[in-house]
């Protein structure tokens, strides 16, 4: 199997490009890269995702979870929202912090061991990595969901043939409740709050 944009340390090379986002009336532009997900251009996922959910109210702290080259954390922080962006690809924590910085937001990207274990969530987004196969997205999941806030919401977007409605069913049986917020494109855009 070839190389996998959740490795830590892409082998591959950089072959950064430049692509433009509109998101919530605002245009930015970032840069990607070969060995992080969605290399050249926002993916269809993220783009339903961003297009059909509305950011939180600030103040509120949002996580990325897999944030690649950072373009929900970048949008979620120009809207005021305190914003970490978690990441196992360096090189996606490096886009995120240079997209980042290019349009003066506060974005705090890091690996998932360096978030301080008391800080907890109003949302957490995601388009998750379902590619890590079903038993490390479920560990991946039960070790970020129980940091919502009591009243915060996690909206994941899933490929319906990647398994969303089987994703929907096993968050239910762990005990968040979830609920299917869109359904677009072959996409699903879950709500997922704490039990």
């Amino acid at each position: 199997m070839g190389e996998q944009y959740f490795e830590a340390d892409p082998s591959s090379a950089a072959d950064e490009r430049e692509t433009t986002v509109t998101v919530w009336g605002t245009q930015r532009r970032y840069t990607t890269s070969g060995g992080v997900f969605a290399h050249g251009a926002l993916d269809k996922a993220t783009a339903l995702l961003l297009q059909h959910s509305t950011p939180p109210l600030a103040p509120a702290t949002v996580l990325d979870l897999g944030c690649g080259w950072g373009p929900i954390a970048c949008s979620l922080a120009g809207e005021g929202l305190d914003v970490w962006a978690v990441d196992v690809n360096e090189r996606a924590l490096d886009l995120t912090r240079r997209n980042a910085e290019r349009h003066a937001l506060a974005v705090r990207a890091a690996r998932p061991d360096e978030v301080p274990a008391d800080v907890t969530f109003d949302a957490i987004w995601s388009n998750p990595p379902i590619r890590i196969g079903k038993e490390a997205l479920h560990e991946l999941l039960l070790t970020w969901l129980p940091r919502l806030s009591r009243s915060g919401e996690a909206r994941l977007v899933v490929g319906k043939n990647l398994g969303a409605d089987s994703l929907q069913r096993w968050l239910e049986q762990q005990g968040f409740p979830t609920r299917r917020e869109a359904s677009a494109k072959g996409f699903r855009i879950l709500s997922v709050t704490r039990p």
